[in-house]
This record gives C-alpha cells, sequence and structure tokens, in this order.
C-alpha cells in the first residue's frame, strides 16, 4: 500500500469519530486507483446495492444485467417466481438478491446478513405509500464521468440545489433548510427535507409530516429512495470505474393513479423531468471530478446544512476500516 493510500484512510477513519471534520474528502479520494481497488473489495464485494424495480423482473425468464464495481451480475426471475443471481464467474458463488418492497438489491457476498432487517423503521413510516404496491412508470439509464462518492455524496445534501438546480429541485426545496438526519444503521440513513409547501397527494393518505417533507431513504453505499406527495424516485449511483458512474433509476405511482392513465404519456413525462434534473446533476459531478485530479486541489469545508454528507462518510469508513 503506498503512502498516499495510508494517508487517506487515515483522515477517512477520522469520519469515525463524534467530532468528525466538517470537511469533505481530501481530493485524491476521488482519482486515486489504488483506493477505488480497496472499495471495490471492502465496499462493493460485501455491500447491498440497489439495482431495480420488480416491474423490471416481473415476467419468468425476464433479467437484469449490470456490472458492479468491475464485477459482471444478473438477476434473473425464475419460472417459480424467484428471483436468483448469477455468479460473475463460474467459480465463484452467486450473488445474494433480495426484495424490498419491489426494490431489487444484490451482494456480492453470497454470506451477506439479510438487508430487510436494516429498513424496518423506514418501511414502517413509508407505510402510507404503500410501496410494494407501486408501478414503475418510467426509468432511465446513465453514465457519469465521475467518481461515485462526488454523486453519492451529492444525493445526500440539498444544499446544492440553488447552485445546480435553481429553477427545479429548488422550487420545490429550499436549498437553506435544514435537513434532519437519523442514522438506523450502517446500511441505512434516512434524510428530511421540507418543501416551500405542503404538497398535497391526489390518492394516498398521508399526514402532515409527510405531507411537509421530502422522506429519502439511503441505502449504503449508493442507493436512494425519494418519496415525496404521490411519487416515489428511486435512484441507484454504481461505479462502473474509479472515474465513471452508472446511473440507474425509475419512477414510481400508485397503482390507483397508472390504471386507465396513458402509460405512454406518463413515462414521457417521468423521465424527461428525471432527465432535467440527472443533466443538471451531472454537469456538476463532472466538474468537480475534473478539478479534483488538479494538483493544487484542497478539500472544502462542509457547510452546517450538509449533515448528510458526514454521514455517508461515516458509512464509507465504517465500511472501509470496520467500527
Amino acid at each position: 500500500m503506498t503512502a498516499e493510500t495510508s494517508a487517506l484512510l487515515a483522515e477517512l477513519g477520522r469520519y469515525r469519530e463524534p467530532g468528525a471534520p466538517a470537511l469533505s474528502l481530501p481530493p485524491r479520494a476521488f482519482v486515486s486507483a489504488e483506493l477505488w481497488e480497496l472499495e471495490r473489495a471492502r465496499v462493493f464485494g460485501r455491500s447491498w446495492v440497489l439495482v431495480a424495480h420488480a416491474d423490471e423482473l416481473a415476467a419468468p425468464g425476464s433479467r437484469v444485467a449490470l456490472s458492479v464495481a468491475g464485477e459482471p451480475v444478473e438477476v434473473v426471475r425464475g419460472d417459480d417466481g424467484a428471483l436468483r443471481g448469477t455468479p460473475p464467474g463460474r467459480r465463484r458463488p452467486a450473488p445474494r438478491v433480495e426484495q424490498w418492497n419491489g426494490l431489487v438489491f444484490v451482494n456480492l457476498d453470497a454470506g451477506a446478513e439479510p438487508l430487510a432487517p436494516h429498513l424496518a423503521r423506514v418501511g414502517a413510516e413509508l407505510a402510507g405509500h404503500r410501496l410494494d404496491e407501486m408501478v414503475q412508470v418510467g426509468g432511465w439509464l446513465e453514465e457519469w464521468r465521475c467518481n461515485w462518492k462526488l454523486a453519492v455524496q451529492n444525493a445526500h445534501e440539498n444544499y446544492h440545489a440553488m447552485g445546480l438546480h435553481p429553477n427545479t429541485v429548488a422550487l420545490l426545496t429550499p436549498p437553506g433548510a435544514d435537513m434532519a438526519v437519523r442514522a438506523d444503521s450502517r446500511w441505512v440513513t434516512r434524510l428530511l427535507s421540507p418543501f416551500r409547501e405542503p404538497m398535497e397527494p391526489v390518492v394516498l393518505a398521508l399526514d402532515d409530516e409527510y405531507k411537509a417533507n421530502m422522506y429519502n431513504c439511503c441505502v449504503f453505499p449508493c442507493g436512494s429512495v425519494a418519496a415525496f406527495g404521490d411519487s416515489v424516485i428511486w435512484i441507484s449511483l454504481i461505479p462502473l470505474t474509479a472515474d465513471r458512474t452508472q446511473v440507474r433509476g425509475g419512477a414510481l405511482l400508485p397503482a390507483a393513479m397508472v390504471e386507465g392513465a396513458d402509460r405512454a404519456a406518463l413515462r414521457a413525462e417521468s423521465e424527461e423531468g428525471a432527465a432535467v434534473v440527472n443533466d443538471e446533476d451531472r454537469a456538476g459531478m463532472e466538474a468537480v471530478q475534473r478539478c479534483a485530479g488538479a494538483r493544487f486541489a484542497g478539500r472544502g469545508h462542509l457547510s452546517p446544512k450538509e449533515p448528510g454528507v458526514l454521514a455517508f462518510y461515516r458509512s464509507l469508513a465504517v465500511a472501509m476500516l470496520g467500527e
């Protein structure tokens, strides 16, 4: 291990401490090839990665193929209705597959602990959204030229909306508002961001708290499920290489809103809206990635409005170094 990587791990370890520094990761953490190889093994070799919605795997024989940190993975719906993962190599065990409320996760570690118990509290809080009954009306698959950690930390805060999303996200959630962060476990973090005005659902019976806030469940290392009004958006920021990230996601609506509706129109609306926001994020993340490799790039101070970023850093530190 090089001295640079040892130093990066030492800095990462500081985020496990109660008085963690309110600083961004060192820029080299986003470009180091050796750190990336460690992440492949210590993070993506044994974590639950969100890869699909069950509607994409509805029929027997349907499958989703992708790469998780350079490892090929395929999830298949069997004739018996069960979801199974195919191994990335003939001599390697098949990855574990778990479905939670319609969302499909894979773990390259065949002996991994179940994910569902870690999501129990979130599941209870989102009961009013009836996630298991929702229908995917649109989906997207993109590639961003940035390190996965840049994309994921961006998804853990709303402060960037004033710069990247002034005419989209910032119109719904004020960027300067406080975000409530709760770490349920090493895998699950809940983020709560207030709307400018309560969002009244059309179909769902939500209480005032869920009308007033965007509820975001982040599943380490790279998954996110955001509920607002009648809608749910899931997104997964899966690394392909040290500087390439695949963005997979989908838009969900209650079945009652889909029945009898123009599915093509729903799909177009959801995918076009997501494309606008994703393009704004992509441009910002790719610009930061270009700067991260600069000789004099330095660490940035985190705002008090970005507690979710520190929560992500702590989860990363625990995955890489242990508790």
